[in-house]
């Protein structure tokens, strides 16, 4: 699969489980008696943080994998390493205004970040295993048969 429609269809695995678990915290917050228009704008801000987060991430390591491919080892680690910085920055920007602004739960803005990992480990549960086309096997040792005496 090319790398630009392998990386699209990781983020849309995580916008589904963006989705799924951000309803799941809305479920929560109600049951708790707290849900409000603050955890809502901050549910669907902070999704849409994580969701790009990732995006942009897998977009940077494509990037810098085809810069590694082309010997070119030191421009993709530079990358990697701005591409992070900049987006914590971002993240941490966003986490910062939303929660000075009052329009958004703070609870509500920062969880959906954490949604992304246990979204990447279901998604890799029931993923089917790419088999390789050869497959490598090993030869273990068998049990020489017995020689008859005279052979070598």
């Amino acid at each position: 699969m090319d790398s630009r429609k392998e990386v699209l269809h990781e983020t849309l695995i995580i916008t589904i489980g963006q989705v799924i678990c951000i309803a799941a915290m809305f479920g929560i917050f109600a049951l708790l008696g707290l849900f409000d228009s603050t955890v809502v704008f901050g549910g669907i801000l902070g999704g849409i943080l994580a969701i790009l987060n990732f995006l942009f991430m897998a977009i940077s390591v494509c990037v810098a994998s085809d810069r590694a491919v082309a010997q070119d080892v030191k421009g993709g680690k530079s990358l990697m390493t701005f591409s992070m910085v900049l987006r914590y920055a971002v993240i941490f920007i966003v986490w910062v205004a939303g929660a000075a602004s009052g329009l958004c739960n703070v609870f509500a803005l920062v969880l959906p970040i954490v949604f992304v990992r246990p979204t990447i480990t279901v998604w890799e549960f029931f993923r089917k295993k790419e088999t390789p086309a050869v497959t490598a096997t090993a030869e273990t040792p068998s049990e020489e048969e017995p020689k008859e005496e005279g052979e070598t």
